[in-house]
């Protein structure tokens, strides 16, 4: 499926920890031909260890500083391909440049429930250092919400819907814009 958007191609999934931004942009590379990228990976091969090392040894700030160098390269170097970020990735102050913004939305609950669900649930929550502390974590997504509406150019439901189902809708959404 061609998928036509802006000048550099590039589609930029936005959303909270734990959405699904990693396996839409899979899926949306499957049915449009176009590459994946997962911000967070980049930024582990950047710093040359793993995010939640960074957010023990470094804390926050460091993380977001890479953030933004990841950005910067993104917008400079990546075109036709589809990217997953992480969940605060939207602060980056060039992310209008990078590509057309879909945010991924569901409810903090639901959010909770698949990742709780997942049969490597551990794994899941380690590499997520912000759900230590799951009010904060609920405190944080209510802040995020209309920020996240506010810098999208698309926003996509993704509660009780398959991934293929939210790609085709991606794919749709973005053909009309």
């Amino acid at each position: 499926m061609k998928v036509k958007n802006g000048k550099n191609g590039n589609i930029v999934l936005i959303g909270f920890m734990g959405v699904g931004k990693g396996r839409t942009a899979r899926m949306l590379a499957e049915q449009t031909g176009k590459f994946a990228v997962d911000c967070d990976d980049l930024i582990e091969s950047f710093a040359n260890t793993r995010v939640r090392k960074i957010f023990t040894d470094f804390g926050e700030p460091r993380f977001r500083e890479l953030e933004q160098m990841v950005a910067t390269w993104l917008e400079k170097a990546v075109r036709d391909t589809i990217i997953s970020t992480g969940g605060g990735f939207f602060n980056v102050s060039n992310i209008r440049k990078i590509g057309k913004i879909v945010y991924l939305h569901s409810d903090f609950d639901k959010i909770m429930n698949t990742i709780y669900a997942h049969p490597n649930v551990k794994k899941k929550i380690k590499k997520r250092p912000l759900l230590k502390d799951m009010d904060a974590a609920k405190d944080l997504f209510n802040k995020r919400l209309s920020l996240y509406r506010a810098v999208a150019d698309i926003e996509i439901k993704v509660s009780g819907r398959s991934i293929e189902d939210i790609s085709h809708g991606i794919c749709k959404k973005i053909a009309k814009n």
